[in-house]
C-alpha cells in the first residue's frame, strides 16, 4: 500500500504506537467519529480508513451509554473486534462491556448505525475470526506476542430492524 502505510504500521506495532493510539489517537477518534458521524477519524490516509468505526455499547457495571472507537473486520455480514489493547495485560473496557450486556451499535460512516449483538468467538471460529482480522492488521499477531493472556476476539452480527 505504500511507504506511508508501511511506516504507520511499523509504529502502530511498536510499544510507544500502543501507548500514542490508547492515550492520543483513542481520546480523538472518540470526538471526531461522533461529530462526524463515523466519516472522518484520525486514521484517514493509513489504509484503516473502512476499519475504522465508532462502538456503541453499555458499560458493564455503570449501565451508562459509552462510545469506543476500534478496528472492526468485516466478514460477511457480521464484524470482528479484537480486544487487543495493543498487547497490554488487561482486555480493554469495550470487551467488559460487551461481555456483560451484548447488545450494541457500530457506527459505519457513509452507512450509518448499525444495532449488533456480541458474542465472544472460542474455538475454530476465533481462529477463523483471528486470521481474517490479522490479514487485515498484522500488528494484532505482536500484540499477541507481547501478552500472555488469550487476546479475545468478539462478533458483531447485525439485528434486523425492528418494526
Amino acid at each position: 500500500m505504500g511507504y506511508y502505510h508501511d511506516f504507520v504500521q511499523t509504529v502502530a506495532r511498536s510499544r510507544f504506537g500502543g501507548w500514542l493510539i490508547l492515550n492520543v489517537l483513542t481520546p480523538l477518534d472518540r470526538r471526531l467519529l461522533r461529530w462526524t458521524g463515523g466519516r472522518f477519524h484520525s486514521s484517514i490516509g493509513t489504509g484503516f480508513r473502512r476499519a475504522s468505526v465508532l462502538l456503541r455499547c453499555t458499560g458493564a457495571r455503570s449501565g451508562e451509554p459509552r462510545e469506543v472507537p476500534v478496528f472492526a473486520t468485516r466478514r460477511g455480514d457480521h464484524f470482528i473486534l479484537v480486544a487487543s489493547a495493543t498487547g497490554r495485560d488487561r482486555n480493554p473496557a469495550w470487551y467488559h462491556n460487551l461481555k456483560a450486556h451484548p447488545e450494541c451499535s457500530l457506527v459505519l460512516g457513509d452507512e450509518g448505525e448499525l444495532a449488533c449483538v456480541a458474542h465472544e468467538a472460542h474455538g475454530q471460529e476465533r481462529e477463523l475470526a483471528w486470521q481474517a482480522a490479522a490479514d487485515l492488521y498484522p500488528g494484532y499477531n505482536d500484540y499477541q506476542a507481547r501478552t500472555e493472556r488469550a487476546i479475545p476476539v468478539m462478533i458483531l452480527v447485525p439485528t434486523p430492524p425492528s418494526r
